[in-house]
């Protein structure tokens, strides 16, 4: 079945709306989630061009929309997903993911996602029936802590936690070269225009983004570095680490020309999590140790544990 393409010229009731709230009131569209999907994915034109979601509209331009053909609605069924829970009341959970799990439902990955073995622990809060109690996110590939919400308001109070910088997520990373003891990478990440599956320091219209790094230890040819979010953007650590020449090991997307130290995915573990609990205000903190694969990666280049085993060595 042919996929419809629609032309809208915007009006005076639609100028200096933004691309997104407008394109997701299509009603062939339906949400604003589905209009940002679209949008990152290249379906969305303005006079022609491509333009990011936040884009203001101004009266007279015309918008080319071509929606993906509909599909039945996913449903989401409870399942056997591996995971470890290391922190839960009433209002949440802290889940160690494992590398390989999507986090949560999406187009391609239907079922066997985190949320799917999340299902039979109630967890609840947010607008996305797909990503029921979801908070942020992880890569696939990249292992570590979330934080699920188990109530909409603890979902409501620990999203806006995220959103004030109040919620302190920590990475660590094993990274070709060597880094210096510190820096702050400051720049902004957008799709990369020549390739919609990569984010790109270099997209013309990206959105802030801030990492703090640390170099914890370096050995011959790799850095083992500490990576603080200050914001959230998609791939933001990998994107910002290629940018400085020092890609992640066994980074398949941005250092796959890189030896990998027999990992088949990237050495990026979210070690760290710290923030206020949505109902009392107590300080959170929950660590999680390396997964076997990355001290396996370690072993082998490091056989006499120069490099820490423990993130908080």
């Amino acid at each position: 079945m042919s996929e419809p393409t629609l032309e809208i010229e915007v009006g005076p009731e639609q100028a200096g709306r933004r691309l997104d709230v407008v394109v997701g009131a299509v009603e062939q569209v339906g949400s604003r989630a589905e209009a940002q999907r679209l949008i990152d994915q290249g379906r969305v034109l303005v006079d022609g061009q491509p333009r990011a979601k936040r884009h203001q509209l101004a009266d007279g331009e015309r918008l080319t929309i071509r929606p993906v053909a509909s599909a039945p609605p996913m449903t989401l069924a409870a399942e056997e997903v591996p995971h470890e829970v290391l922190y839960e009341d009433e209002s949440l959970l802290v889940v160690d993911k494992p590398a390989g799990v999507v986090t949560h439902p999406s187009k391609g990955h239907e079922s066997g996602t985190l949320v799917n073995g999340l299902l039979a622990r109630a967890i609840a809060g947010g607008d996305d029936p797909l990503r029921p109690g979801i908070v942020h996110r992880l890569d696939r590939d990249t292992s570590g802590l979330l934080v699920v919400a188990r109530t909409p308001r603890a979902h409501r109070r620990l999203q806006r936690s995220l959103r004030d910088r109040q919620m302190e997520r920590r990475y660590v990373a094993l990274v070709h070269g060597r880094m210096p003891p510190a820096i702050t990478v400051d720049r902004a990440i957008g799709r990369d225009p020549r390739n919609r599956t990569r984010m790109s320091v270099s997209a013309s219209e990206g959105r802030d983004a801030v990492t703090h790094l640390r170099r914890v230890a370096e050995h011959g040819c790799f850095s083992y570095v500490e990576a603080r979010l200050e914001t959230g953007r998609t791939h933001q650590i990998r994107v910002h680490l290629e940018s400085e020449g020092n890609p992640v090991v066994g980074d398949q997307v941005y250092g796959k020309r890189q030896p990998d130290l027999g990992l088949s995915r990237q050495f990026l573990h979210a070690w760290y999590l710290g923030f206020p609990h949505p109902e009392s205000g107590e300080k959170i903190e929950v660590r999680s140790p390396l997964h076997a694969e990355l001290v396996d990666a370690l072993d082998r280049i490091d056989p006499e544990e120069l490099l820490p085993r423990s993130p908080d060595r």
